[in-house]
């Protein structure tokens, strides 16, 4: 008997399959096809998202559309202002059996993480988020842990007059590859909302249109897709007047060139 050999998608198998994606998202996301195919490019850049808007503008429910179709293992965690670090990315505990510690993975350990309300939280819990989104790695006593792949973290904050908030700092923004807003539904998307189906129900029968390894794959065609000597001018001058004009108070760094860079990769794949 011959053994059984598994067939692999293709390329274009994977960006139909990709575009299928996109589509329920927007389904279930009316009237946002920007947002969700930025928050898609987003992903394939492997950046991470900040969303900054009003409670009820459907931040949640894209995260969760996103993890539903892409097949991604979803957590949450509502920031708060008497959460630790711990809570976050886990703690190690006495075992007394072995006589040893013994580490418990935190929520961190997920592909998609949705940072409810970041900005709600310390900056001594803020920044237990930087080695992640970074490294994609946490350390804890001394040890390593690396996180699965792909890692994908999609913040919210509240806008920085609502009160118990505390300013997301400098090098926690530079974490983030975007930053945007839901904004409300125009009117048509709106009277569909009202008259369609619960959106959790949606979410509920939304099964996974990739997985991880598909993912992947798609993130390694953005990784090496070309960019013409034009485009790198671009974006070379462009970092170029932000560090001139005296509209900015710092010019953009190399790490935000490579970032735009990276993102326009992935908006030409899609």
């Amino acid at each position: 008997m011959q053994p059984r050999t598994q067939t692999l998608p293709s390329q274009g198998e994977d960006t139909a399959r990709l575009a299928r994606a996109i589509a329920q998202v927007e389904n279930l996301i009316l009237g946002k096809p920007r947002q969700v195919r930025l928050a898609v490019a987003c992903l394939l850049a492997r950046g991470h998202l900040l969303i900054e808007d009003l409670p009820g503008m459907g931040k949640t429910t894209l995260a969760q559309g996103l993890a539903h179709v892409l097949g991604l293992t979803f957590r949450r965690v509502q920031f708060t202002s008497d959460l630790l670090p711990a809570d976050v990315v886990g703690v190690s505990i006495y075992q007394p059996d072995s006589h040893e510690f013994r580490f418990h993975p935190g929520p961190l350990f997920t592909q998609l993480l949705l940072a409810d309300e970041l900005n709600r939280a310390t900056p001594k819990t803020q920044s237990a988020l930087l080695e992640a989104m970074e490294e994609h790695r946490v350390t804890s006593d001394g040890v390593t842990h690396p996180l699965p792949e792909p890692f994908f973290v999609i913040a919210t904050q509240n806008p920085r007059h609502q009160i118990g908030t505390y300013p997301l700092p400098e090098s926690q923004l530079d974490r983030f590859l975007m930053r945007i807003d839901m904004g409300y539904p125009d009117r048509a998307a709106e009277r569909e909302l009202l008259r369609g189906q619960d959106r959790r129900a949606l979410l509920e029968g939304m099964g996974p249109v990739l997985d991880s390894v598909s993912l992947h794959a798609l993130q390694q065609r953005v990784a090496a897709m070309h960019a013409a000597d034009a485009l790198l001018d671009y974006v070379q001058e462009l970092t170029a007047a932000t560090r001139r004009s005296p509209k900015f108070l710092h010019g953009l760094s190399p790490r935000a060139g490579l970032a735009l860079l990276a993102a326009a990769r992935a908006w030409a794949l899609l």
